[in-house]
């Protein structure tokens, strides 16, 4: 039985032709029509590789600060010691510790929405795998968040830093902001997320890499995105 859809997004199909593959341009103002609901919606990209993620050289993966934010506010938890925490506490950290903030979350605090880590504290985090791993919240080298330039890494998350990882489906889900930016501010979020992505693009993926391409807001529908526009939106 197919899922029955509400008013607005009912509406929202009306604001464009579904079937079309849009330039860059013009899918993002497209999206943008389609946020109707009352509070402001995410637009998030999703992206379809021509990867097989199956094979660990073809695990697509990094990191993109967004020209304009998130346009979401993170809580930033850094384990670190010394002069390392109060290098992190002057950045903005909202959390810092060590051993103590470890045993905090093994008790079940988890208010925070990304965890930095310096090397050497690492022993003491990885005791935590099973409690920050299935949640998205262990640091990562290759995400920026283990390092000893803590206070880069914290400024990067806070000025709109995003992690992208392909999934088993080898599909990309990022968010690129909000529907209140406009679509000028998404448009230049979304083309250095691309740019990032081709970048990262494994040299031993054959064929066509970007296969599809959909930008959608939290509550709308999805509007399809040229690939050949992308490619030349990052180039230039």
């Amino acid at each position: 039985m197919a899922k029955k859809r509400g008013k607005r997004y009912q509406t929202s199909l009306q604001a464009y032709n579904r079937d079309e593959v849009y330039d860059v341009k013009e899918a993002v103002e497209n999206v943008v029509k389609t946020a109707h609901a009352k509070f402001d919606e995410t637009i998030e990209a999703h992206i379809r590789l021509g990867v097989d993620p199956r094979h660990a050289d073809q695990n697509v993966r990094g990191t993109v600060v967004l020209p304009h934010g998130t346009g979401r506010t993170l809580r930033v938890a850094v384990f670190a010691k010394g002069e390392k925490a109060t290098e992190a506490e002057g950045a903005g950290a909202d959390v810092v510790g060590a051993e103590d903030l470890a045993e905090k979350i093994q008790g079940g605090w988890l208010d925070f929405d990304i965890a930095v880590a310096t090397p050497d504290m690492m022993g003491v985090v990885g005791r935590l795998g099973k409690i920050l791993g299935p949640k998205g919240l262990m640091p990562n080298p290759k995400a920026g968040t283990v390092t000893f330039d803590v206070a880069k890494a914290i400024k990067d998350i806070k000025a709109g830093k995003v992690e992208f990882r392909v999934d088993k489906a080898a599909i990309i889900h990022v968010p690129v902001g909000k529907a209140s930016f406009g679509a000028e501010k998404l448009e230049e979020n979304f083309i250095a997320l691309m740019g990032a992505i081709i970048k990262a693009k494994p040299s031993t993926a054959k064929g066509n890499y970007l296969r599809k391409i959909t930008l959608a807001a939290t509550m709308g529908p999805g509007v399809k995105v040229s690939s050949t526009d992308i490619a030349n939106s990052v180039k230039a």
